[in-house]
């Protein structure tokens, strides 16, 4: 199996791993994209129907989205309007077994990012995703702002205002969800699984110990707290 990206922080060794949902109502094709793309080193969520999609990209927010879209209830051009609402950056890649021109067409002007059509060869779509990531990531601006906070991505450092704040790798990884996700409720295992992406047994611990010392480090000077916790749900990066 091909091993993603890892960063090692005391002897424990971390996985970064992108999050892939992939919605269909043929549970042999979420099946089949479930082993695939996790043999590819994604984590990967599926739902077998547009209402359990939806429900699991607001729980765990995902990277990209395959999406069927002939399906029962929620069909996949109305579940991709509302992703949309949510996250207008957010990757999708429609998947479905019309292949007329005019289909294709319509899709991409529903806001899909992409188009497969079944039956469709992993490899390729695979490489599809991938494609879309590199360009969400290309897209994406090279420094993140909130309430006076900022995070530089090519550089990897902090500032609050015009002080600067050392980053270990991990409090970065952490900080950069948050920046990404502002005002957003992320669940612990949410945050869990996209900083370290593996299995933690439910132990929270090392996440709590991180978030107190990123705090720290943003609260030195005595500034408003930005980092909330909402007990028994999560955390969310809001102004006071």
């Amino acid at each position: 199996m091909k091993s993603p990206m890892r960063a090692c922080v005391g002897d424990v060794t971390l996985a970064l791993m992108q999050r892939i949902l992939a919605i269909d109502d043929d549970p042999a094709v979420t099946s089949v994209l479930k082993r695939g793309l996790a043999y590819e080193g994604f984590a990967v969520d599926t739902a077998g129907n547009g209402a359990d999609g939806l429900a699991i990209a607001r729980e765990r927010p995902p990277d990209a989205v395959i999406l069927d879209v002939m399906m029962p209830g929620l069909d996949g051009l109305e579940v991709l309007r509302r992703l949309r609402a949510a996250d207008a950056q957010l990757p999708v890649l429609l998947l479905t077994a019309k292949d007329a021109p005019a289909d294709q067409v319509h899709g991409l002007e529903q806001g899909a990012d992409d188009y497969v059509v079944k039956p469709f060869t992993f490899e390729v779509l695979v490489a599809r995703v991938r494609a879309l990531l590199r360009r969400r990531d290309a897209d994406r601006p090279p420094v993140l702002h909130f309430a006076g906070l900022a995070l530089d991505l090519g550089t990897r450092r902090a500032r609050r205002g015009e002080r600067e704040i050392d980053l270990t790798s991990t409090e970065y990884d952490l900080l950069r969800q948050f920046l990404e996700n502002p005002r957003r409720v992320l669940p612990k295992d949410v945050l869990m699984d996209r900083v370290w992406g593996y299995d933690f047994g439910g132990n929270t611990n090392v996440l709590e110990v991180y978030v107190k010392q990123l705090r720290q480090k943003l609260e030195s000077e005595g500034e408003p707290r930005l980092i909330h916790t909402l007990r028994g749900t999560g955390y969310v990066l809001r102004e006071a």
